[in-house]
């Protein structure tokens, strides 16, 4: 009884206590004033600016911060519930903008600092470090996306060392820039750290005297270079290591994957090298394992069987070689396999195929043969497969198909062949089949698809009729290739409605087409249309010019259209329209400038006729104008003022007068060709200052005069094809344009193909539905080659050139020449050009074809030409060459024609004998270590790709010239040099006819 009158006054005492107390806090605020104080004064320094959109907050925090009020129920302030001291300040994603106060120091009693993402909130040093000393008890510090530029990295070290109680520590993207001491940072109770997207230099820091309980670390994108450290080794809790976009070297120590609890390792985007560390037994909690996009080499281990819980796996975009072992039957838990674009060969092991939780697989890339057994059933779960660019042959198994969940299905460049069974995965998105031997139908079932957004079934061997009305039964179409198939045809009914309501691309070129449907309404979306290379005659259709808003690149060129309807309206979504190559005749039709939103227009190889529209000229979005091959007549347009355009190519019409000095103001211009017209001019100095221009020719017309030596700074820097022959200029050679000609003097090492840089956006065959671009347009040009006129549909960088040639220059041939080390050919011939062929010449090591022939050179040939070891044709005939010929290398391998008619020459190859008064002087370099040309498997293998028809043409150059290194450089491996802004990004090469590539007259 005693001890519950005892429990009972205890209680009252309690009540009493706790009602007084709940009494005393309407009028005593929880928070300190000192901490109430410091957090006013620290958003009095800021601006709050606007948000970003990767934020989720709504409303700033800091609005509800008001004097007078109690700071623990401010948005953004914990408090400790019995102290009342501010442990906690989440300000992420605020809009901050100004300098970090030294008072935020004063909040001594923090444990968690959130100031993320306010990417101008700028930290001194000096209050950083103050407020770590201060903070003695602070665990999470986020300062990710905040401003910590000033700061140097040694500092860093000094600010954050011994700080006992940092768990978590977040600098990511801070700005911080300079070198890491080795032994950077020493937190014993460190956790979680990342320094990532920083540009920090130096070796990857040792961390040895953190704690080994550091589970989380994040280095990527801080241009560390070096090996990576085995003291991370030590970090025994590591769960993810992540090193990627670095320039790291070596290997992967094998002690890191001995680490047990290692969930997520990804060192992609380095430079690391050697073979797989074969330790992977000791690693059975591996979930994750990504070492893509290395240089890691060596063969695949057979460890690999030990990982038996792994559920990610990539070596993607490495060195491998040998076959895949085959040792996946254990690894029942893989759900993604990452093996593209290494160098694996064989076939592809049984046991991978028998993985049921594997969603996604990807061996693209490497040189995977054989064919696939139909055991694919097993893949319930599969939703991604990507074989692609391999060796793989015989049918697609039926098997795979069918599989319930594949959405992308990636088969294209291989060697499959048989007919395309029926397909019954519904899910299926993405169907790329390009590249292969198949025959033919296209299986009806692909109406039933529904899901279907992108089919390739180019470049193949399909055959037989094939109704267009199946392919608007899918709605959610967005591309269609069927290219490349010329034994296909399609069927189009006159009384059906097509609908392709989300179709934005569609290729049906080198089909052999006579008909195509003729309704606007087919196609409400459609953006890139092709229809190049069929068979399609008459008038153009009105409704695609007129009536389809949504197209930007029309492509008709290689058909027999005979006219252009008239675009009676103003079109402002048309970017590119080719009809080069057809039958087009008349005058152009002046509605052309209708189109004002064009940015290439290619009518070249027609017959049309009259003055070019002033209009074209001056477009303002105008980058490529060809109008090559035809009949126009006329002045040159005078009001040029774009400074888009990139190329102007008017060879080979009927134009005549001046050159229209306004093509000065085109100052983006790389390719200018007019080139076989009747122009009456002298040399347009004006054209000098153009600082992009790569490609100038004006051959083949009526120009004429002395090209005066300007002294103009910066004279055609970009400048590598020079041909202004067949006029009737005189007088010296132009000196001062070889001296200044600045981008014929490096060598050249890489090859690419001269292009516009208009680009057409196309679905990527390497992502999920992701817009890429494609090149729209090629330059080309007509080069004279060992005496014959070739044309080029493309141009290689490398092909670089000067033709002088038939024109009335006179004088000696300037010793500068032989600094242009990039020349490929040199054409002088048929001049007046006299005294000595300068010595100089033989630093032309990359030269191919020289002709000097039919002018007035005098005394020996250098034997420093000798040194020309690529030199494969040599014309120095009709000249007043004495002495012996230089025997060795090149100059064993031509014959008389090079040399007739210079009566003082004797010796090899001639039939005339020297004596010993004739002696030319000794070679520099007369051993022979060059092989002979033989016509072997390169001219083949050139024409070896999808769509890519060419290399008999090809084959055909190579036979002619002997072996050009130009040429063998773009095919055979070598690495490729960008040019101006000219590049090639093509991941698939539409085909070109021999015709096209190679066009003797």
């Amino acid at each position: 009884m005693k001890q519950n009158q005892s429990f009972m006054s205890w209680l009252l005492l309690f009540l009493h206590l706790f009602l007084f107390t709940s009494s005393s806090s309407s009028f005593n605020f929880l928070c300190h004033d000192d901490e109430s104080s410091a957090l006013l004064q620290f958003k009095s320094s800021f601006n709050i600016t606007t948000y970003s959109i990767y934020c989720d907050e709504t409303a700033s925090k800091t609005a509800t911060w008001k004097n007078g009020t109690d700071c623990c129920l401010w948005h953004g302030v914990t408090c400790h519930t019995i102290s009342g001291h501010v442990v906690g300040l989440n300000l992420i994603c605020e809009g901050i903008k100004g300098e970090v106060p030294i008072q935020i120091s004063h909040l001594s009693k923090l444990e968690s600092l959130h100031l993320s993402q306010n990417d101008e909130l700028v930290w001194k040093e000096t209050t950083l470090k103050r407020l770590v000393q201060n903070a003695t008890n602070l665990k999470e510090l986020f300062l990710e996306q905040t401003d910590m530029s000033s700061i140097r990295p040694d500092s860093i070290d000094l600010i954050f060392n011994q700080s006992s109680s940092l768990v978590t520590l977040n600098l990511q993207k801070t700005g911080l820039s300079g070198k890491l001491k080795k032994s950077f940072l020493c937190l014993p109770n460190i956790q979680e750290l990342d320094m990532s997207w920083n540009n920090l230099e130096g070796q990857l820091p040792e961390l040895s005297c953190s704690s080994t309980s550091l589970r989380i670390s994040d280095f990527s994108d801080c241009q560390f270079n070096g090996p990576i450290p085995q003291s991370f080794s030590n970090f025994t809790h590591l769960t993810s290591l992540i090193l990627s976009r670095n320039n790291l070297i070596g290997s992967i120590p094998s002690s890191l994957l001995t680490l047990p609890h290692l969930t997520y390792l990804d060192a992609s985007y380095n430079a690391l090298s050697g073979q797989i560390p074969n330790v992977f037994r000791k690693s059975n909690r591996f979930q994750k394992l990504d070492l893509s996009y290395n240089k890691i080499g060596g063969l695949l281990p057979t460890s690999l069987s030990n990982l038996q819980k792994l559920i990610f796996f990539s070596l993607s975009n490495n060195s491998f070689s040998g076959k895949i072992p085959n040792v996946f039957s254990g690894m029942t838990k893989l759900k993604e396999v990452y093996l593209d674009s290494n160098k694996l060969e064989g076939q592809i092991p049984s046991s991978l195929i028998t993985l049921t939780q594997l969603v996604r697989l990807d061996c693209s890339y490497n040189k995977l043969e054989g064919s696939l057994l139909n055991k694919f059933s097993k893949f319930q779960k599969l939703t991604d497969m990507r074989l692609n660019n391999n060796l793989l042959n015989g049918t697609i198994p039926p098997s795979l198909l069918s599989l319930p969940s594949l959405k992308n299905l990636y088969l294209t460049n291989n060697r499959f062949t048989g007919h395309i069974s029926a397909i019954s995965s519904y899910s299926l998105k993405e169907l790329y089949l390009c590249g292969n031997k198949l025959e033919g139908n296209i299986p009806k079932s692909i109406s039933n698809l529904a899901n279907l957004s992108d089919i390739d079934l180019s470049s193949n061997n399909l055959s037989g009729v094939f109704n267009f009305q199946h392919f608007s039964n899918l709605q959610n179409l967005v591309s269609l290739s069927l290219s490349h198939n010329s034994q296909l045809s399609l069927k189009f009914e006159s009384n059906v409605n097509y609908n392709f309501s989300q179709l934005l691309d569609l290729d049906l070129s080198f089909m052999s087409l006579t008909e195509f449907p003729k309704s606007s309404r087919t196609f409400s979306k459609l953006g890139y249309l092709d229809l190049s290379n069929n068979k399609l005659s008459g008038r153009v259709p009105n409704w695609l010019l007129e009536s389809v808003d949504s197209l930007a690149f029309l492509n008709l060129s290689q058909n027999f259209f005979t006219s252009i309807n008239l675009i009676s309206r103003e079109n402002d979504q048309l970017l590119g329209l080719d009809l080069s190559y057809n039958l087009l005749d008349g005058d152009l039709p002046v509605s052309i400038c209708n189109i004002t939103s064009l940015q290439v227009l290619n009518l070249a190889h027609n017959k049309l006729t009259g003055i070019i529209p002033q209009c074209l000229t001056s477009f303002g979005s105008l980058q490529v104008l060809d109008l090559q091959m035809n009949r126009f007549y006329g002045s040159l347009p005078s009001n040029f003022s774009n400074d888009f355009l990139h190329t102007l190519n008017l060879n080979d019409n009927q134009l005549e007068g001046h050159f229209p000095k306004s093509l000065s103001r085109c100052e983006g211009l790389e390719f200018l060709n007019l080139g076989s017209n009747k122009i009456q001019d002298n040399f347009p100095d004006w054209l000098q200052t153009l600082q992009y221009l790569t490609v100038l020719v004006l051959r083949d017309n009526m120009l004429h005069g002395i090209i005066a030596n300007l002294e103009i700074k910066h004279s055609f820097p970009s400048l590598i094809i020079f041909d202004i022959s067949n006029n009737n200029f005189s007088g010296p050679l132009p000196k001062a344009f070889l001296t200044k000609f600045e981008a014929m003097k490096n060598d050249v090492t890489e090859s690419e193909y001269m292009m516009n840089s208009a680009y057409i956006p196309t679905l990527n065959d390497n992502t999920d539905s992701q817009f890429v671009e494609k090149p729209w347009y090629y330059d080309s040009m007509t080069t004279v080659t060992k005496g014959i006129k070739i044309t080029m549909v493309k141009i290689p960088t490398v092909l670089v050139i000067i033709d002088l040639s038939r024109n009335k220059f006179e004088g000696e041939m300037p010793n500068v020449t032989g600094e242009l080390h990039a020349l490929i050919g040199l054409n002088l011939s048929h001049n007046r050009l006299s005294g000595l062929i300068p010595q100089s010449m033989g630093n032309l090591t990359n030269l191919e074809w020289l002709d000097l022939s039919s002018n007035m050179f005098t005394g020996h040939i250098p034997a420093e030409l000798t040194n020309l070891g690529f030199l494969a044709f040599l014309n120095l005939s009709n000249n007043h060459l004495v002495g012996e010929i230089p025997q060795g290398e090149q100059f064993n391998t031509f014959s008389n024609d090079s040399y007739k008619g210079n009566l003082a020459l004797c010796g090899f190859p001639l039939s005339k004998k020297c004596g010993p008064e004739q002696h030319s002087p000794a070679s520099a370099n007369n051993f022979w270590n060059e092989e002979k040309f033989e016509f072997g498997w390169k001219p083949v293998a050139i024409g070896y790709g999808c769509g890519f028809v060419i290399g008999i043409g090809l084959g055909y150059f190579v036979f002619l010239i002997g072996k050009p290194r130009w040429l063998v450089m773009i095919f055979g491996g070598q690495p490729k040099r960008r040019v101006n802004r000219r590049r090639t990004r093509v991941r698939r090469t539409n085909g070109l006819t021999m015709n096209q590539m190679v066009q003797m007259s």
